[in-house]
């Protein structure tokens, strides 16, 4: 049972994370902030997405 909580969980944190690149990608920040973002969201998933949503690029 725990395989497959941890299976869900583990495919919602990626589709989060495509969002979270998605909406990165189509910001207004320059490119580097954007490849710096990008970068911590492929290399920290859950902490960068929560970081991303409280500090990351608007609009």
């Amino acid at each position: 049972m725990s395989l497959q909580v941890n299976g869900i969980l583990g495919f919602i944190l990626l589709f989060l994370d495509i969002i979270a690149i998605i909406k990165i990608v189509n910001s207004g920040a320059t490119t580097v902030r954007k490849a710096i973002w990008i970068l911590i969201i492929l290399f920290l998933p859950f902490i960068g997405l929560i970081a991303w949503y409280f500090l990351g690029p608007r609009g």
